[in-house]
């Protein structure tokens, strides 16, 4: 063996129990005391104020499995490496955070940690809850032992291997997680600050970010596929899908209070973020929010080469598209005012993602019922009405139609939605 070969092992050795030092010691943290399940109950304000957090972060939305008690746990969370449960957050003593200190839930929002010590799933947002202050943190806690406790397991996660051991997830905290307090910025106004701070209890960047391979933030803000693959968070950066940088406050404001403007709705996972979270926030803090959303980086990508669509494919597209789509969407595209949204110049429709579009043909398009649109107008699902081919045919055309320059779609990729 050569004198460099040598070297390059000992080195090689040495970065390894290097890492192996340090992943035990991220592994490595004591089991926090149990506490009375029945301590006394908070002051109404505190408690007041952590429903406010919890509905503006939807941590309901997780936290109840379909069907069941709200907050008592239970729902997967569909990962490209497994899936994961939700645990139950109601002050059961066997089941949830009953026997849970204060300190034991700040440890577990600031540093990603259960009770016993062990380390906790980043579908859990620990990576954004790490900056919520001290004060929020313990009102959040205030209200979920308000909550009437309810006996609930969580079901194992169905993780595969490596990702399901406790190394891996250390591995991936040394690569991806900084603890960390939210530090308002000096050189913005308070408003600003506000509202990043509103963005990061709302986590909405866990959605709009883009993840690499392992599930780690490369681009925040920069869009990403949703977890379980079915729908496009689009990027907040970019107003070709939904960069906000050129719209007014008060049409955010719209957005995010109502669900739909003039010339936008929200679909899929975004509709129950409105329905169930940001519809609720108060004036000053959803200003803030639109404030700071209209702020962020612009980094448009160009658009991909454009190629029509094979005109035997578009052709089915037009004939269907007439007979399923035009009474509601229009001839040209035009969309109905406070109705239905246009489809020529529509950015959802012409993202190079289509997955957004697919899905609004398969599954329906229902924007949220809120205080300021009670009763929105929805669209009909065509899954069961129309094959794989027929969907791609009528994306395509839609696509490209109207001005609208964006890639065909292929059957198989409507198979990968359905």
């Amino acid at each position: 063996m050569t004198r460099p070969l040598k070297i390059a092992l000992a080195v090689l050795g040495l970065a390894v129990a290097l890492l192996a030092v340090l992943v035990l010691l991220e592994m490595r943290a004591p089991a926090l005391p149990a506490v009375p399940a029945d301590t006394p109950a908070a002051p109404s304000a505190q408690v007041a104020r952590g429903a406010y957090l919890a509905q503006a972060g939807n941590c309901m939305a997780c936290h109840t499995a379909r069907g069941g008690q709200p907050y008592a746990g239970g729902h997967g969370v569909a990962t490209p490496f497994g899936t994961v449960f939700a645990s139950n957050l109601t002050p059961d003593p066997a089941t949830g955070l009953g026997h849970w200190s204060a300190e034991a839930f700040r440890r577990a929002l600031h540093e990603g940690r259960s009770r016993d010590g062990r380390l906790l799933y980043p579908a859990f947002p620990y990576d954004h809850t790490t900056r919520l202050s001290d004060a929020d943190t313990d009102a959040l806690y205030a209200f979920l032992r308000s909550l009437p406790p309810v006996a609930q397991a969580t079901p194992p996660h169905t993780l595969r291997f490596p990702y399901s051991t406790q190394a891996a997830l250390a591995v991936w905290r040394l690569l991806f997680f900084d603890a960390g307090r939210f530090e308002p910025d000096p050189q913005r106004s308070a408003a600003w600050n506000r509202g990043a701070y509103v963005a990061t209890v709302a986590h909405c960047a866990a959605c709009h970010t883009t993840r690499n391979a392992w599930g780690g933030p490369a681009t925040v803000w920069g869009g990403n596929r949703m977890p379980d693959g079915r729908w496009w968070a689009p990027s907040l950066r970019d107003p070709r899908e939904a960069g906000v940088q050129h719209w007014s406050e008060d049409q955010i404001v719209a957005l995010l209070q109502g669900g739909q403007t003039a010339d936008a709705s929200v679909l899929g996972p975004m509709a129950e973020v409105v329905f169930h979270g940001t519809q609720y926030l108060h004036g000053d803090d959803l200003a803030a929010l639109a404030g700071f959303l209209r702020t962020l980086p612009t980094d448009s990508r160009p658009a991909p080469p454009f190629e029509p669509a094979d005109p035997a494919q578009r052709a089915l597209g037009e004939r269907l598209y007439g007979q399923q789509c035009a009474a509601c969407h229009g001839d040209a595209g035009q969309g109905a005012a406070g109705a239905y949204p246009a489809l020529a110049g529509n950015r959802v429709v012409q993202m190079d993602s289509p997955v957004n579009t697919l899905q609004a043909i398969l599954s329906g398009g229902f924007a949220p019922a809120t205080a300021r649109h009670p009763q929105p107008y929805g669209m009909p699902p065509f899954r069961t009405l129309l094959g794989d081919g027929e969907v791609a045919a009528v994306a395509s055309f839609i696509r490209q139609s109207w001005g609208n320059q964006a890639a065909a779609v292929a059957p198989l990729d409507v198979q990968r939605v359905r």
